[in-house]
């Protein structure tokens, strides 16, 4: 058992705890608002608000003219704060912008804003940020949840704006009136149409239409060429033939005794 142990392992060793919070610290101060788990964001509460203490002690010293012989700023409270915010720009920033800023406050300088669970592996999850920084509220808000027939739930009060009067001056002279221009419509121009010129189209030469021949003549023209050639090629070879045979030898006459 951990008894009379004070503050989160935050799963880590002591060294990697230190580193953690050094980081972010630093991012803190540089963005004015950060969004973590809920157990780291109350582990830096306390953290960061004690650089700031130191940090306001430094201003304080320095209006007050408590510094050593020569010096204009308090080196001192910046060099212990240097240890944990390695980050030059940040560590200005803390200095000559965030502290002169929550002088007037007299401590709780961060606040967390609880956000749920975060999806993934459902830890719980919280932003911190700020006090001087962060966006005006609009009202009171009771975090207790409303259910059916629970006495002493306070419902949210809603800031009421007052609207500033208007007074109207009737005895102000009325506005001289201020000549309307007249606006003028230009001339429509119209074109006139021109008339094409009609074109002659020549006329069409009549072609003769020839009627084709019956089939019938056709056939019977056909007929009449064809007996003609068979009739004329056989005399033709005949012709031939007569006239490639070899005379017929006369015979001798014995001469007589």
């Amino acid at each position: 058992m951990r008894h009379l142990v004070e503050g989160r392992k935050l799963g880590r060793t002591s060294s990697h705890k230190k580193a953690l919070l050094r980081n972010l610290a630093t991012a803190l101060f540089e963005h004015k608002k950060l969004a973590t788990t809920e157990a780291k964001a109350k582990e830096l509460r306390p953290y960061a608000e004690q650089l700031i203490t130191k940090a306001k002690k430094a201003l304080h010293r320095e209006k007050n003219g408590l510094l050593p012989e020569g010096q204009k700023i308090d080196i001192h409270y910046r060099r212990i704060v240097g240890r944990d915010i390695r980050n030059k720009g940040v560590l200005q920033e803390l200095f000559d912008t965030i502290a002169p800023l929550v002088e007037d406050r007299p401590g709780g300088y961060c606040r967390i804003t609880k956000t749920g669970t975060r999806r993934g592996d459902a830890s719980k999850s919280a932003v911190i940020e700020l006090v001087d920084w962060s966006a005006p509220q609009d009202g009171a808000y009771s975090l207790k949840s409303k259910k059916k027939g629970k006495k002493g739930a306070v419902a949210p009060v809603a800031v009421k704006s007052k609207k500033p009067k208007v007074v109207v001056d009737t005895e102000v002279e009325p506005e001289a009136e201020v000549p309307v221009p007249v606006k003028t419509r230009k001339p429509r121009v119209v074109k006139e149409k021109v008339a094409k010129p009609e074109i002659a189209v020549p006329a069409v030469e009549e072609t003769l239409v020839v009627e084709a021949p019956k089939v019938e003549e056709v056939i019977e023209t056909a007929e009449a060429e064809t007996a003609e050639i068979v009739t004329e090629e056989p005399v033709a070879e005949e012709k031939k033939i007569a006239e490639d045979a070899p005379a017929p030898e006369t015979e001798k006459e014995e001469p007589k005794a």
